[in-house]
């Protein structure tokens, strides 16, 4: 997470999915921080995760063919950014 605001009551954030930036609902994750790492589903931020974990699904999704799919839609792991 790069940026966290609240819009109409609801918490968003802009995240980072390896360069590519898509803003996401924090309505079930309210309590996230920017820097932590989350799996994200049809624009809403699912799971929080250690950063590991998210190496290693990014990992996964690299190595199945499907990185480029999930960072077209709106699924994918979140990372913090690094700058």
């Amino acid at each position: 997470m790069t940026a966290i605001w609240d819009e109409a009551g609801t918490r968003m954030s802009t995240v980072d999915f390896g360069g590519t930036t898509k803003t996401v609902c924090l309505a079930y994750l309210p309590d996230m921080a920017i820097g932590e790492y989350t799996i994200v589903h049809a624009g809403f931020a699912i799971t929080r995760l250690d950063e590991e974990s998210a190496r290693q699904t990014l990992r996964m999704f690299a190595e199945l063919g499907v990185l480029d799919e999930e960072l077209a839609g709106e699924q994918g792991v979140a990372r913090r950014d690094t700058a």
